[in-house]
């Protein structure tokens, strides 16, 4: 799916001194964090960023994109890939991805539950069922698994925001923090480079997310706040 969106190109065999310099480093990460080499891609985006995804530790993919390859230097590339090696190491995709189903089941569960008292307190003692009743539980149902999926994801995004506090420490453990300072750094510096808006489920993957207006939605801390921890080495 990810390569999907993105068009990525795995490299097989690079081709040149940038992809061979990626496949190195990778390989010498993955040594670091005691995992599997993972599939190594980069994908054409202006959007400066990268992002790991895959099912266990010792079968992922890292990709990134042109747009960061083009405007970081080695060592905040090294930043940037202890970072995503990090997710890697830490099961970061899995665990996402369990939390948002169980989540989901809950909202549903719990929007049913809620939909039938409403029903059931509006009904009174009228026990003729009647295609309305029907109708208007379902309407109700759809009302809650909206309103509970919003407070879902609150938890959701909250979680993300450890996530990649923990993948910053894990790239600084294995680096030193000053790789993921200077990473954050000129990430903060491109910050008003375009959006890439494709495949936006796997944004809460990317090493750097998009601003929102609410914070308790955001999927990524402030980069500020990020290399504050870093920086006041509270991140140990």
């Amino acid at each position: 799916m990810a390569k999907t969106a993105y068009g990525i190109q795995s490299i097989t065999k690079p081709t040149n001194a940038t992809e061979r310099w990626l496949i190195q480093r990778v390989r010498e990460l993955s040594s670091r964090f005691d995992i599997g080499m993972p599939e190594v891609g980069i994908y054409q985006s202006p959007e400066p960023n990268a992002f790991a995804t895959g099912w266990n530790k010792n079968n992922a993919l890292v990709a990134v994109s042109s747009g960061l390859i083009d405007n970081m230097n080695e060592e905040e590339l090294n930043g940037v890939l202890g970072h995503e090696l990090a997710h890697i190491a830490n099961g970061d995709m899995v665990t996402m991805t369990l939390i948002q189903g169980v989540v989901n089941t809950f909202v549903i569960f719990f929007a049913r539950i809620a939909a039938f008292m409403v029903s059931q307190f509006f009904r009174g003692n009228d026990e003729e069922d009647s295609p309305m009743t029907g109708f208007a539980y379902y309407g109700i149902a759809i009302v809650f698994e909206i309103l509970f999926g919003i407070l879902a994801s609150i938890i959701v995004m909250w979680f993300s925001r450890r996530r990649e506090f923990k993948a910053d420490q894990g790239a600084a453990d294995q680096l030193g923090p000053r790789y993921m300072i200077n990473a954050l750094r000129k990430l903060e510096l491109l910050s008003g480079a375009p959006v890439d808006t494709r495949g936006k489920s796997f944004s809460p993957m990317k090493i750097s997310g998009s601003n929102q207006f609410f914070a308790l939605f955001a999927s990524h801390p402030p980069l500020n706040k990020r290399i504050e921890k870093l920086q006041t080495g509270s991140w140990k």
